[in-house]
């Protein structure tokens, strides 16, 4: 195994199995992807010929890596941009918490943030014991405990994850009359109807790639959104990262994506992401 290249071609193969991982653990693929580098270069530079099972040191360093990244005072919970159709109908809620983490490569925004109440070793055990079916020796080894305090901490987050509630969302029928009232009043230039639809402390982000936006106040927001109403007339809703929201497409490509924010019958928040390179990465091409 000390051929880099057959090195390289083992990792490869790992690759998407330690990115959802990650993806689990941190919530957030761009956090995923740093995690998965920094475990490749660990192995770069680790006496490769001393790993017995390479599969068992890959998880136990990402993992690792995960678990520094959960510690750090710095890390803050940002929104994912999980791009979904738009459903109207209800998500069940009913499923083990186990089971709706296995769906798919980002955990559910659901079960993210009950996850968030969890220490990181409680979030560690749980995931990869019950997601990915880790031994608790493994686990342990991850965690610097014994077995037997692994087991434990897997134990009590399962208890925890199962006993919160799951955090309300905005209710989607009022969702989508709103997100279809702003394209409607930003398509027709209608500054007050788009008043009336903005809180008057609302605040827009936005990420361009090579450049990034505030606007702050209704009005700001208002008259921008009637500037982008050429956008906002080749504009479909859609779910990001649970939130209402649209996706402006130009010749059948997505360029931007919008998240809203709402309390109430108002929003409260914009986020909008144009960055091209965070969306062919998002695959919301193929989604929307």
């Amino acid at each position: 195994m000390t051929d880099p290249r057959i090195l390289a071609r083992r990792f490869e193969t790992e690759r998407p199995r330690l990115r959802a991982i990650a993806a689990r653990l941190l919530g957030s693929t761009a956090d995923a992807d740093d995690a998965v580098q920094e475990t490749w270069l660990r192995l770069e530079r680790s006496d490769a010929d001393g790993i017995d099972n390479l599969e068992a040191w890959l998880t136990t360093v990402v993992s690792r890596v995960c678990l520094d990244l959960l510690r750090s005072p710095r890390r803050t919970r940002e929104h994912s941009w999980q791009v979904e159709p738009w459903r109207d109908e209800p998500v069940s809620t009913a499923a083990d918490p186990a089971e709706l983490a296995a769906q798919s490569d980002q955990v559910s925004v659901a079960l993210l943030v009950l996850m968030e109440t969890l220490s990181p070793a409680e979030r560690i055990a749980f995931v990869l014991h019950d997601v990915f079916g880790q031994p608790f020796e493994e686990i342990a080894t991850v965690l610097d405990r014994s077995p037997d305090a692994a087991r434990q901490l897997a134990s009590r987050a399962r208890r925890r994850v199962r006993g919160a509630e799951e955090p309300a969302r905005p209710d989607r029928e009022r969702g989508r009359r709103i997100v279809e009232a702003w394209l409607a009043a930003a398509r027709e230039g209608d500054i007050g109807a788009l008043l009336a639809l903005l809180d008057d402390g609302a605040v827009l982000h936005a990420d361009y790639g090579t450049s990034t936006q505030v606007v702050e106040g209704a009005r700001s927001i208002a008259d921008q959104a009637v500037l982008s109403g050429r956008l906002a007339a080749h504009s479909t809703p859609i779910l990001i990262d649970g939130r209402p929201g649209v996706a402006a497409l130009m010749h059948e490509h997505v360029v931007s994506i919008m998240a809203f924010d709402i309390v109430g019958d108002r929003i409260v928040g914009l986020e909008v992401l144009a960055d091209p390179n965070r969306l062919t990465a998002l695959g919301v091409d193929e989604v929307v």
